[in-house]
This record gives C-alpha cells, sequence and structure tokens, in this order.
C-alpha cells in the first residue's frame, strides 16, 4: 500500500501521489500522467479519494472543507464556424463562470460556441460526467484555462470520475498539452 501524503488543503482521509495509484484512475487519466512531458508538473499531482454522491461542486466543498477559490471545474465546449466544430474544454474557479459568448467564441474564432452535450463529453473525453478534468484530454483540443487558476497556489480538478479528485499546482495546469492560459476567460 502507498503512503498517504498530506494535502495542501481540505479535509480527506488519504492523499496519494496520482502516480502511485494509477489504477483508482480512468484509462486516459492514468496515461496522461504517465507521459506528461512535465515530470516535475506530474511528480506534484495528488490524488484524493471522495465520495462520488459528493461530486458537485457547492456539496463538494462544503463536504471536505474546499475553498471555492482553490477548487476548478473543467467544462467542454463545442465551437462551431461554418460547418465545422471544435472541441475544447475550459477550466476556471468555481466560484467564476466561464465566458463562453465572447472570450471562449473570441478566441476560438468561432460563429458560436455552447457547452458540448454530455454524452459528446463523456464519449470523446472517455471521462465521467461530473469528473471531467483537464488531465488526459483528447491532444487535439485546445484547453483554455482562466489566468486565475494558473495563479491559484494549488486546485483541486476531476479525476475523470465522480470518484475521487486531483489536487495539483496551479503552474502546472498551463504545462498541460493544449493549455493556453487566457486573462479573464471567466468571471
Amino acid at each position: 500500500m502507498n503512503a498517504s501524503l498530506q494535502p495542501p488543503f481540505g479535509t480527506f482521509a488519504s492523499a496519494f501521489a496520482a502516480l502511485d495509484v494509477l489504477d483508482r484512475l480512468v484509462e486516459p487519466v492514468a496515461r496522461a500522467l504517465k507521459t506528461w512531458d512535465a515530470r516535475d508538473a506530474a511528480e506534484a499531482v495528488l490524488y484524493v479519494d471522495t465520495d462520488p454522491d459528493k461530486a458537485d461542486t457547492a456539496v463538494f466543498c462544503e463536504t471536505y472543507d474546499v475553498p471555492p477559490e482553490l477548487s476548478a471545474n473543467c467544462v467542454v465546449v463545442a465551437a462551431k464556424r461554418g460547418g465545422a466544430v471544435t472541441l475544447a474544454a475550459c477550466l476556471a474557479l468555481a466560484g467564476t463562470r466561464v465566458d463562453v459568448n465572447k472570450a471562449v467564441r473570441k478566441h476560438l474564432e468561432a460563429r458560436k460556441v455552447s457547452f458540448a452535450p454530455m454524452d459528446t463529453a463523456v464519449g470523446e473525453t472517455g471521462m465521467e460526467y461530473g469528473g471531467i478534468t483537464p488531465v488526459g484530454l483528447p491532444a487535439t483540443w485546445p484547453l483554455l484555462i482562466d489566468e486565475a487558476v494558473v495563479t491559484a497556489p494549488h486546485v483541486l480538478v476531476g479525476s475523470g470520475s465522480r470518484r475521487g479528485k486531483l489536487i495539483l499546482p496551479g503552474w502546472a495546469t498551463a504545462r498541460l498539452p493544449g493549455a493556453e492560459v487566457i486573462t479573464d476567460l471567466a468571471g
């Protein structure tokens, strides 16, 4: 059994180096951690085991004493221009909302952007709805990250499933494949 670590925040029963518990992660997330070029970032990621029935942000933050400013949500969007649809992910702190209609649309040079349907988000990522994480997204997707996420000391994100979460340094999110840091992506 792997030794439990002390997470930087929250009241979790246990925390482990994510690279030591790859068997607890969905395949795309485990593969991404194993192959992440930024080894220092991959090695800094923690996994905390949590109740899947308490995975929704507000309930989760209250249950595990996680400040919303250290919790980030990853949402999948569909950008349309002409007949083409581009899928992308956006990462923003829990207390904010991604500016889909202006910031995302402008950045992706799309005519229209909307949240991707649940079946599309789940099918394309290989992750569970409510647990989608920026770690392990399809390699061709842009990952738009609000600057506030990157400047946070640590952020909590999904683990790819509703059970468990990942905690990583804010700076590490900017080193994920496809990452593009955007000022005022969310507000």
